[in-house]
Parts: structure tokens; C-alpha cells; sequence
């Protein structure tokens, strides 16, 4: 398809500035329903998303049908129109050099085929069944291919190819008069998982956490497995940094720059360019170049994150974080890989006394502008002198997760890569837990 015609088009209709965004992808789900594969699907999208500037102002319109490709280019034209000049916008960006990135496409992904897929979801649920009395309640294989084209009227021509396999395991054991639960997953983009082997780990952790003995409310060091951080900081910390949040009044870190936010010593950096990332990408969903931005350095708040927009508006250059999930969305503002340099160390090993999660439920009920929140958490352990002991029967935790990032008193070497986060074992001090309903 020559894209260059509809920004052609675009701008006989009247539009200033022309932007195509293009994407292409498939998709293998595989469900399990009652311990055995219920539900494969096999699905393949394409279509266009078409941003205009007419009239001063955003128009935008996407379809999946070449056939209608045109008439989209008039629809987001007269949306522009119809919307009314924004004093806040600055235009489209222009090209600029990428920086090539690694690991984001494995062939090996892109050529398999349903009945391998199937085939994969099947070993997950044999694995974690091997042990006794334990079943699957849900587990999830997916595979997905996508690449992306964008080009804009100001110059900006960009293609990309990146892959990600996915799998996850939820299980409970009954054994005599008890029950115990848990899940794990892993996803990479590419196939370098063992996927089975999350079915044996998830049925391990429901094992281990049986015999499971209650405690008393106090506050105390707690452990934060990659799976719970992530978890505590993704409604809060990501909503913050957000510069379209930041603009309207909603993030509590607005006032910040140049004061200290974490504890002395810790940076924090979206790195669009990591290798083998789940949010790397040589540039952004409008086409900009993704780069390293040090969001927090040395404990002090430097900046924000930024597409073309939010940065037009501040007077700054974008960080390159323009995100889309789909081409019937315009753009937003989003991170790709948020990791964070800190001293490791064994940080289980390296704990007299404390308590570790593994995982939470509830964090999207978190506060998004204070960071308060209050969570139940899952397959939790006593830590004493360096060893997880007991079992934790049900446990609540409650806190401010921005308060946690000046607690933090150690992080482990065992990073994981977690949505838009690369994230090790966390330990927080002072933390507030108190017994969950049994």
C-alpha cells in the first residue's frame, strides 16, 4: 500500500500535517479450562490509524479496510475541523536518527503454529500436575507477531518487526484439610522460556506455602518479590511520572523536579533501548526515537516522560514515549522498560528478620494521585536469618507507595522483566502488614 498517497491526500483536504500509522499482527491464544486445554484461537488483524492537524487541532480516524482507506483521511480531516484550534499544539515531530535495538523478533515465534502452541499450553498443565493434589485451575499460552509502519507529511518513515511468547500457570493444592494456591508466568520476546517449567515452579510455590501459620499486625521489613513491586508501582509511580498526568493537576510528583523522591543513592531510568525489552523499540508509536531518560538520579526527580504533545506544551523535546496499543488508538503517554540502579546484594540472604511477597492482589484499587493503597498478599513467607521459614496465612499490607521509594533498603540481583518494568526483590523497611480474614 503507498501510504504516502493518503498523506498526500490528507493534505489536499485541507490538513496541515499527515500521519500514518500502520500495524499488522497475529495472535495464538491458548486457554486451559479444567486442567486441559479448552481454547485455542488463531487470530490476524491489520489496519491504519490517520492523525491529521487541520484548523489547529488533532483529527484522527482508523480502519482495518484498504477499501475505506480514503474516506478514513477525510473523516479525521473534518474531525480536526470540527474540534477547534489547541494554542497547546506544536505539530508532528520530524525525523531524527534510531539507534538500533536487539532481541525484540525471533523467527522462531513469527513460524509457530497453532498445534505447537497447544502443544506447549499442554507440558505447562503436565508439569504442574506431577505434583500430588495439585490441579490447574487456569493456565495461558500466547504467541504474537506484529510490525508497525509509520509516516508522517514532516518526513518521519519507520518499519519495525518484534515478537513475544507468553505463559501462565494458576494452581491450587488440596491436600487433607488444607488449600493452597498460586500462579507464576513468564513471557520473553523470544522463544527462550522454558515453558514448562513454569507449571512445576507454580506448583512448587503452592506446595511450599502449605502449613501456613498466621501473625500479629505490626510493621516491619518487608521483602517485595518482582511480581508484588511491579504491582505496587504501576498504578502509582508510572501514573506520576506521566507528563499528560503531571499537565492536568493528577500526579502527586508535579512539584518534584530537582527534590529528592527515593532513597539517596537510587536512580530510575525508562530505557527504550534495552535488548531482549518488552518495551524496546528503535522509536515510539508517532516515530520518535526511544532513548535512556533518568527519570529519578541519585534519589532526585529529573524529568518526566514525554510524547510530541505533552512536550510541545512543557516547551521541551520529547523522551520518545508516545504509545499505542492498537492503530484505532492515538497516541498516549507510556514507558517502555522502567529499571533502576541500586547497590544488589542477596537481599534475602542478607535479612535477619522480615516477611516476603511474592505477589499482591488489588493494586489497580491503589490511589493513584497519593499512592496509598491496601493489598492482600499471596504465597507470603517469615524471612529469619537469611531463610524464608514458615508460610504466611492470609496477610494484608497496607502503605504509600511513594513513601516506599524512601524506604527501600536493599534490592536483589534477580531481575525480572515484568510489563514495563525490569524489577528485582525489593526490600522496603517500616512496612505496615496485619492479618487477612482466614
Amino acid at each position: 500500500m503507498n501510504f504516502k498517497r493518503l498523506i498526500d491526500l490528507a493534505l489536499k483536504e485541507g490538513a496541515t500535517e499527515a500521519e500514518i500509522f500502520y500495524s499488522k499482527g497475529r495472535v495464538v491464544n491458548v486457554e486451559t479450562q479444567k486442567g486441559s486445554v479448552g481454547f485455542a484461537e488463531e487470530s490476524v488483524s491489520d489496519g491504519i490509524g490517520i492523525r491529521v492537524i487541520a484548523g489547529g487541532a488533532f483529527g484522527y480516524s482508523s480502519v482495518n479496510d484498504p477499501r475505506k482507506y480514503e474516506d478514513a483521511v477525510r473523516t479525521a480531516v473534518k474531525c480536526a475541523r470540527a474540534r477547534g484550534r489547541d494554542p497547546s499544539l506544536k505539530g508532528l515531530p520530524g525525523p531524527k536518527p534510531y539507534k538500533s535495538v536487539s532481541g525484540i523478533y525471533d523467527p522462531r515465534i513469527d513460524e509457530m503454529k497453532l498445534d505447537a502452541c497447544i502443544d506447549t499450553t499442554a507440558q505447562m498443565v503436565s508439569e504442574a500436575t506431577k505434583e500430588e493434589g495439585v490441579s490447574v485451575t487456569f493456565g495461558k499460552f500466547s504467541s504474537q507477531v506484529s510490525e508497525a509502519t509509520i509516516i508522517n507529511s514532516n518526513g518521519i518513515e519507520a518499519h519495525e518487526k518484534e515478537t513475544a511468547a507468553y505463559g501462565y500457570i494458576d494452581v491450587i493444592l488440596k491436600k487433607a484439610d488444607q488449600v493452597s494456591t498460586a500462579y507464576d508466568y513468564d513471557v520473553s520476546r523470544a522463544l527462550d522460556v522454558n515453558f514448562p517449567a513454569i507449571g512445576s515452579s507454580a506448583a512448587r510455590l503452592a506446595v511450599s506455602s502449605l502449613n501456613a501459620v498466621s501473625i500479629e499486625s505490626k510493621t516491619c521489613d518487608v521483602l517485595l518479590g518482582p511480581q508484588a513491586f511491579a504491582d505496587v508501582m504501576e498504578g502509582t509511580l508510572l501514573f506520576a511520572i506521566n507528563s499528560e498526568n503531571v499537565q492536568k493537576g493528577r500526579s502527586s510528583l508535579a512539584d518534584k523536579i530537582g527534590k529528592a523522591v527515593s532513597v539517596d543513592g537510587l536512580t530510575m531510568v525508562d530505557d527504550g533501548l534495552i535488548p531482549e525489552g518488552l518495551g524496546t523499540s528503535a522509536f515510539d508509536d508517532e516515530g520518535v526515537p526511544t532513548q535512556i531518560t533518568k527519570i529519578i538520579g541519585d534519589g532526585v526527580l529529573e524529568t518526566f516522560i514525554y510524547d510530541s504533545y505533552t512536550a510541545g506544551k512543557a516547551g521541551r523535546e520529547s523522551t520518545g514515549n508516545a504509545v499505542r496499543g492498537t492503530y484505532q488508538l492515538s497516541p498516549k503517554v507510556g514507558p517502555h522498560n522502567v529499571r533502576f540502579e541500586y547497590p544488589r546484594c542477596d537481599v534475602i540472604g542478607e535479612t535477619k528478620k522480615g516477611i516476603y511477597v511474592n505477589s499482591i492482589i488489588g493494586a489497580h484499587t491503589a490511589n493513584p494521585i497519593t499512592g496509598d493503597f491496601s493489598v492482600e498478599c499471596r504465597n507470603s513467607f517469615i524471612v529469619e536469618d537469611g531463610q524464608k521459614t514458615k508460610p504466611i496465612k492470609s496477610m494484608m499490607m497496607s502503605g504509600n507507595a511513594f513513601e516506599f521509594m524512601s524506604k527501600i533498603a536493599a534490592m536483589g540481583r534477580d531481575d525480572r522483566k515484568l510489563g514495563a518494568f525490569v524489577v528485582p526483590t525489593v526490600r522496603v523497611k517500616d512496612v505496615h502488614v496485619t492479618r487477612g480474614s482466614q
